[in-house]
């Protein structure tokens, strides 16, 4: 077990974050169809992964849920995270960003309405709501300077950034995508009311995490094909690492590529273990937001519903 100490104190004005005031209500889904306004032939990242998601969500009984849109936001929230030359590069879109991230028209509207889906979350996090956006493009290989990895804007940086701007005392981040934050990572390290929480498959893209950096930002790399029992040990290992940071809010890097059947990772965890992650983190009694990140199986509907019913108990 990693020895982690971290600061204890709480700021009065995030009393309405507080795990005394947290109550569990409906789920509230943050979307925008226009996010599935642009593709390139042949990309993992495609339309469908919101479309069949909404189709199916819309679709089942299970859960009673609470449906909303991103928020506007200020340019000033993303300067937070990324440099102004990274913001025009963005706006601009003028070359493919590297090989996995073209130069789509108006990806910079829609990397900002996923920034604003991610602050619509916070909200209903802060008001006692399991609260997931359903949006694209994801975000958490954006470093301050680059998008990569299908990302533009650091989405869940920005937010957590956001969230301690605004009164939160300690934010966590829980990242249990198939690939590194790395830029989630090179955003909060070392900030001292932030701490990075990533379980990824190593190797794999983009070859960091290997170890921990800074003060805050703790990594645990799995190998390939690690057996679903093994992996989760280390989810659940790592979410017990997180607790002893006593955060105010838990902000989740879903990313649901560690599934089995996964076009692009080679993991082991099926539905079932995302329901269970959804459980834990419900579990924590502590307000929390989940983003969509990657998953790129034609399944991920059925994960993210199974991880939905986690989150909310069923």
């Amino acid at each position: 077990m990693i020895d982690i100490q971290f600061p204890s104190q709480i700021d009065l004005r995030s009393l309405k974050t507080s795990r005394v005031s947290f109550t569990l209500a409906r789920v509230k889904i943050i979307t925008d169809e226009r996010c599935t306004a642009y593709s390139s032939p042949g990309h993992p990242e495609r339309p469908a992964r919101i479309s069949k998601s909404l189709e199916r969500l819309r679709g089942q009984t299970d859960l009673a849920i609470a449906w909303a849109e991103p928020l506007m936001i200020d340019e000033e929230i993303l300067l937070r995270a990324h440099s102004k030359e990274h913001i025009a590069r963005v706006k601009a879109a003028a070359h493919d960003f590297d090989g996995d991230t073209p130069a789509h028209a108006k990806i910079y509207e829609h990397a900002c309405r996923s920034v604003g889906g991610a602050l619509q979350a916070l909200k209903a996090a802060r008001n006692g709501q399991a609260a997931f956006t359903l949006l694209r493009p994801p975000g958490h290989h954006a470093t301050r300077d680059r998008a990569m990895g299908f990302c533009y804007l650091s989405t869940i940086a920005i937010t957590a950034l956001e969230a301690l701007a605004t009164g939160t005392a300690n934010v966590a981040v829980y990242d249990f995508d198939v690939h590194h934050g790395n830029g989630t990572e090179a955003i909060l390290v070392d900030h001292p009311h932030a701490a990075f929480f990533s379980i990824h498959q190593h190797p794999c893209y983009p070859g960091t995490g290997t170890k921990n950096v800074g003060s805050n930002c703790f990594n645990y790399p799995v190998a390939p094909r690690t057996p679903r029992v093994e992996y989760r040990k280390v989810l659940a290992r790592a979410l017990d690492d997180l607790k002893k940071f006593k955060p105010n809010l838990v902000l989740v890097s879903a990313g649901f590529d560690a599934y089995a059947r996964d076009p692009i990772a080679q993991e082991t965890l099926e539905a079932e273990d995302f329901h269970w992650l959804g459980e834990s983190i419900r579990k924590l009694s502590i307000p929390a937001l989940s983003l969509l990140e990657g998953g790129y199986s034609s399944d991920l509907p059925e994960l993210i519903l199974a991880y939905l019913k986690g989150l909310e108990g069923k």
